[in-house]
């Protein structure tokens, strides 16, 4: 209300000053008109009487003459005001306009400006036989550079970004930056030089990935970058432009971040389905869709059961079974990663209570939880309302995570293990992680990626390599796990390199928790409970006599 009155009384104020500006120039203008019709005579007068030819002139002519100059002369004032005022209005307009187009923080286009801008380029483009593509991309993991350095520093990132990218694309491009990280440029081609823009794609990739150092931190970054174009089209809105560049943006950060992708039409089912995880991963959650499963784990040594690991499973009513290598990144990238695994390992540490207190539970953690502050805690709180020993969990940690903050690593595991929890590098081998890495974190185990186990008896350079890292474990004095055992000959080679725990699927497949626990009640290693009483004196894995014996 107070808005719409200010509204109005500011009309008002300009309608005034106009009528006063209508009247002060119509006299001014009469003013002008009879100072023609009596300046002639008033002046002659005048020469007259300084000449001595009369003796004075008209003293009416005089003051209506000098009436009228100064009526000229206030009217000529008021003009040079008006002027004036007009000028700072229009650029005081200017100045509005460019702050409603531009972000402030970068100096780009903002993202209401790019339908003008669009509309434009994309006609002028038409007309010379061109086509416009748009250049999606934002920074790879910014969120966490922005948690570990700050908004400041986040922001004065952006602002280089933008500064490298405006020095590398053409001079008819307009980049803008639709908000947060995320930046798009607008350019004309030549359809028959497509390649002009992949180059351009790559010149923004390097020019963004070059080392970024402010306030003597330094920093890498990357971006990825998703290309859509007009078809020929003047009609094409920015909109569907910016929609189909980031459905080809994601399809580049799936296949590696620090890369580009031109959108293909086939690309929108895979955005459909994408959306259909997102909101499956939601609902599943509350709905229990997500189960453990367990994978038997083997001293291969004597072929005795020593634990399992945890391995999350997903089971949806509407899309079928769904790996966990798509659903876990979906999972991750929306921010419920934490929440799904803290759910699995409650259940899972429900279950493993009434295990044999001999075999471990081993579970994975995401690179997201690490980077929580307080996951150690929370780990706490979930083993005491399960009442499971912490000792008896191994927490995996991937190899890539040691590139991200090793102080950060350094502090979490150092607080899980001064708990009693086991922590191991898991897909040992991939991450390419130093020496003096593993020297310096205080890991209890080291676990051989499958990829180099699966292939072990037909591939010698896959059994150096696991030789090498087995030494690397005995030197460490880091016990050794073996990922991918599925076949005897592999298992043979194993027994060959050294001592280590195995497991894979010449163990059998993961379990759900129920056929778990059939397994272990049939070698009498569950303990004893109000729901399981008293377990056979004789099974499988022991003799008559109380014995362990090998299990298979």
């Amino acid at each position: 209300m107070a808005t719409a009155k200010t509204q109005e009384r500011w009309t008002q104020d300009k309608v005034g000053r106009t009528e006063r500006d209508v009247i002060v120039m119509g006299i001014a203008i009469a003013a002008c008109l009879l100072f023609v019709g009596i300046g002639g005579s008033a002046m002659t007068q005048i020469l007259d009487s300084w000449l001595g030819h009369r003796d004075r002139p008209d003293q009416l002519l005089i003051s209506a003459m000098l009436l009228n100059i100064a009526l000229i002369i206030f009217g000529w004032r008021r003009y040079d005001e008006l002027a004036q005022e007009v000028d700072k209005r229009r650029r005081a307009e200017m100045e509005a306009r460019e702050l409603a187009e531009t972000d402030p923080l970068t100096g780009c286009l903002n993202r209401r400006s790019i339908g003008t801008i669009m509309n434009r380029i994309a006609v002028d483009a038409c007309h010379r036989g061109q086509e416009v593509a748009a250049l999606l991309f934002d920074l790879d993991k910014f969120k966490l550079i922005n948690d570990l350095h700050g908004h400041k520093w986040g922001d004065r990132l952006l602002i280089e970004v933008a500064r490298r990218v405006s020095s590398v694309v053409p001079a008819g491009a307009h980049l803008a930056r639709l908000g947060g990280d995320e930046f798009c440029c607008f350019l004309p081609y030549d359809p028959r030089l497509q390649e002009q823009v992949d180059r351009i794609a790559v010149n923004i990739l390097h020019a963004i990935a070059l080392p970024v150092s402010l306030d003597g931190t330094a920093s890498e970054i990357t971006a990825s970058i998703g290309i859509a174009h007009t078809h020929g089209k003047t009609d094409s809105s920015d909109e569907l432009l910016i929609h189909e560049a980031d459905i080809a943006m994601y399809h580049a950060k799936r296949s590696g971040r620090g890369r580009y992708c031109w959108f293909d039409p086939s690309m929108e089912s895979e955005s459909r389905f994408r959306g259909e995880l997102e909101s499956g991963i939601r609902s599943g959650m509350t709905k229990g869709e997500f189960v453990p499963f367990y994978q038997q784990q083997i001293d291969l040594d004597n072929g005795e059961l020593v634990g399992f690991e945890m391995l999350a499973r997903w089971h949806s009513p509407k899309l079928g079974e769904i790996s966990p290598e798509i659903f876990i990144p979906v999972a991750e990238e929306i921010g419920l990663i934490a929440d799904l695994s803290e759910s699995l390992i409650k259940r899972a540490l429900q279950d493993a209570k009434h295990w044999d207190p001999r075999l471990i539970l081993s579970v994975n953690i995401s690179p997201v939880q690490l980077r929580d502050p307080w996951f150690a805690q929370k780990l706490l709180r979930l083993l005491a309302e399960a009442g499971f020993p912490p000792e008896r969990l191994e927490i995996e940690i991937t190899e890539s995570c040691l590139h991200e903050d090793i102080g950060t690593v350094r502090s979490m595991i150092t607080s899980l293990k001064n708990q009693g929890i086991q922590v191991s590098l898991d897909d040992f081998g991939t991450g390419y992680s130093s020496l003096a890495q593993l020297r310096s974190l205080p890991f209890d185990r080291l676990k051989i990626d499958r990829s180099f186990v699966t292939e072990l008896a037909e591939d010698e350079g896959n059994a150096k390599l696991v030789e090498a890292i087995v030494s690397l474990g005995n030197e460490l004095n880091l016990p050794i796990t073996a990922e991918g055992i599925e076949s005897e000959k592999v298992l043979e080679v194993l027994r060959r390199i050294g001592k280590m725990k195995g497991q894979g699927f010449l163990y059998g497949k993961p379990q759900d928790a129920h056929t778990t626990q059939e397994l272990l009640a049939s070698r009498n290693l569950l303990t004893p409970t109000q729901d399981h009483p008293g377990q056979a004196a004789e099974s499988p894995l022991t003799d008559q006599a109380g014995n362990r014996k090998i299990a298979g």
